[in-house]
């Protein structure tokens, strides 16, 4: 006998599925952050109890010698790794039983009905991941992903924990600021922007590694575009960042964010060769089976995802503030 919710399964879970890459992408086209990683090869499956990121903390055995010098040859000690939670998020596509066997009667009805359901589920999870970007990863009692509030603190130098590595012991596992409020005398304005921009781009700079990405709120994205006004408007639609209007710092993108989770008076520069997004293969914007509780008249698909944005060098990454 056919299950009673064959039709719902069918458009759904079918749509959903044929849907899981797009439902990726849209989700990463939504900010530049993880359409730059995409893009990169920064989205990495993941597996285990925790996300392990392997980190190279200090440099090999070197020496110069004269002679028969004794050389080192003892092994140091040059790695480690940062541990992340796992974090889960889900968006659910439901109908109830007077929509589907009474209202939206006929296929056709129905595949419309989930069609708008299914798009308003990547919408949200769109908005919500990219929020989650942003964020300290202390929302929802913890839940929410550990964002760019996390990764690159404000505070680098504050007892907290980043990846089960405490930050105020390791010197090296801390990343850049500039604070105009003290080193630049005053608060950030158009006057003094490229300033503290420039301060920062090299202190998260070491040979060839630079940012190659700089998200920035309404405030500071203002004072740089009017800082370069006087001179010249560089613009690009370069597909590094997925066709988002942007700045240009010199080689590097600047583009403006306005998830609501983006602090106010912010700038990142961002090396997204040391940032990823770790994910589970199975639950990377994908459904799940339809599901019909006993007790209520309705049948559920979620959109799951399970992963955590991770870093694997915070010295290369830096925030400027006021």
């Amino acid at each position: 006998m056919a299950s009673p919710n064959s039709t719902f399964t069918e458009i759904v879970t079918t749509t959903l599925r044929n849907r899981s890459g797009k439902t990726a992408d849209n989700v990463s086209n939504g900010n530049a952050i993880l359409s730059m990683l995409k893009k990169q090869g920064g989205w990495q499956s993941a597996t285990g109890r925790s996300i392990v990121q392997e980190l190279e903390y200090s440099e090999g055995n070197f020496q110069w010698y004269s002679g028969y010098e004794t050389i080192t040859i003892t092994p140091p000690d040059v790695f480690t790794a940062a541990e992340y939670d796992w974090k889960q998020a889900a968006s659910s596509v439901s109908i109830s039983g007077l929509e589907k066997d009474v209202q939206n009667t006929g296929k056709e009805a129905l595949i419309n009905l989930m069609e708008a359901r299914i798009k308003n589920a990547e919408r949200t999870m769109k908005n919500q991941v990219t929020n989650g970007m942003y964020s300290d990863g202390t929302g929802n009692s913890g839940k929410e992903i550990g964002g760019l509030q996390s990764l690159i603190a404000d505070d680098p130098t504050a007892s907290a924990t980043v990846g089960g590595i405490n930050q105020s012991t390791y010197t090296w596992w801390r990343n850049q600021t500039y604070d105009f409020s003290t080193e630049a005398s005053g608060n950030a304005s158009a006057s003094n922007i490229q300033v503290g921009m420039n301060t920062l781009f090299l202190r998260c700079s070491r040979g060839n590694d630079k940012p190659n990405l700089i998200v920035m709120d309404d405030d500071y994205f203002g004072f740089f575009w009017a800082s370069m006004q006087a001179i010249q408007r560089v613009t690009s639609t370069d597909k590094a960042v997925l066709g988002f209007n942007t700045l240009m710092f010199g080689n590097t993108p600047v583009v403006y964010e306005d998830a609501s989770s983006m602090p106010d008076k912010h700038m990142y520069f961002i090396n997204t060769d040391y940032l990823k997004l770790r994910y589970a293969p199975d639950r990377l914007f994908k459904p799940s089976d339809s599901v019909r509780p006993a007790n209520q008249d309705a049948e559920t698909v979620l959109v799951l995802f399970a992963g955590n944005l991770t870093c694997s060098n915070r010295s290369l990454q830096g925030v400027g503030k006021n």
